[in-house]
């Protein structure tokens, strides 16, 4: 990894972390993705039958998102 360029990244306000960390998670394309194990296609499923069961439960990206933040301030 470049140093300078790991170094300016800490660099960045919380928000601005997030936004980046989004960026590069959603720049990997599939194929370079490690593939799951199989505890967490299991908690993947457990959580999908949870949600069909309570789906008001539910919250947005958006609500989740703010959240977060909240916590890193």
């Amino acid at each position: 990894m470049n140093k300078v360029l790991r170094d300016q990244a800490l660099q960045l306000t919380p928000d601005e972390r997030l936004e980046l960390i989004g960026d590069l998670w959603d720049s990997l394309d599939q194929r370079d993705l490690p593939p799951l194990s199989d505890d967490q296609i299991q908690e993947m499923k457990r959580r999908l039958a949870e949600h069909r069961a309570n789906p008001g439960e539910a919250r947005s990206w958006e609500e989740v998102k703010a959240e977060i933040r909240s916590r890193l301030r």
